[in-house]
């Protein structure tokens, strides 16, 4: 499938959800083309480069997204709201000629819906917390807290931690890996 690649500074997992500010001529298209289609772009993390910059490189690895909200910011910028849909591999990339990056993707397998191990649930307790900062909760996501794979990908997108290791999360198929991994960053960061 060749869908539009949107580099940020930071990952979207499937169920999560990021507001946005576009104000790029490029962005705006894609907006547009996206609501008329009815149809997502891809979210990939930035490896070197900013966001504005069209020779910006990033990782073969992201998140399909959808809009599910937008609205006119005070800033006078345009503000929207998207939900990760799935994961993807990117396969192969390019810009068309107004700059967007545009990519041929994969969908990767959906991850099994394991339960969270009980010497695991400090995790879930954790995601709880960061749940009730208001910014978090004004994004109105809803989680399955005894869902290993649930719990693993909000930890993922919310929890402090570098963005490479953000992105080997991403990366991740094994709900209960990724658990591990985060239980041992949390571990580190105390």
């Amino acid at each position: 499938m060749h869908i539009p690649l949107f580099p940020l500074n930071s990952i979207i997992l499937p169920g999560g959800r990021i507001p946005l500010q576009l104000f790029e001529p490029r962005y705006i298209d894609m907006l547009t083309r996206c609501l008329k289609d009815d149809g997502g772009f891809v979210i990939v993390l930035l490896r070197e480069g900013e966001e504005t910059d069209t020779l910006a490189r990033f990782y073969d690895f992201g998140t399909r997204v959808r809009i599910v909200d937008f609205q006119q910011l005070e800033n006078g910028l345009l503000g929207i709201t998207v939900e990760g849909d799935a994961k993807v591999a990117v396969l192969d990339h390019w810009q068309a000629p107004d700059g967007l990056h545009m990519g041929q993707v994969e969908l990767l397998e959906e991850e099994s819906d394991l339960a969270v191990p009980d010497d695991q649930a400090e995790l879930a307790v954790v995601l709880k917390a960061l749940l009730r900062h208001p910014v978090v909760r004004d994004l109105g996501m809803t989680v399955d807290f005894d869902s290993a794979r649930e719990v693993g990908w909000r930890l993922a997108e919310l929890l402090p931690i570098e963005k490479t290791d953000k992105q080997r999360l991403l990366e991740m198929q094994d709900p209960l890996d990724r658990l591990d991994r985060l239980y041992s960053l949390l571990q580190a960061m105390e």
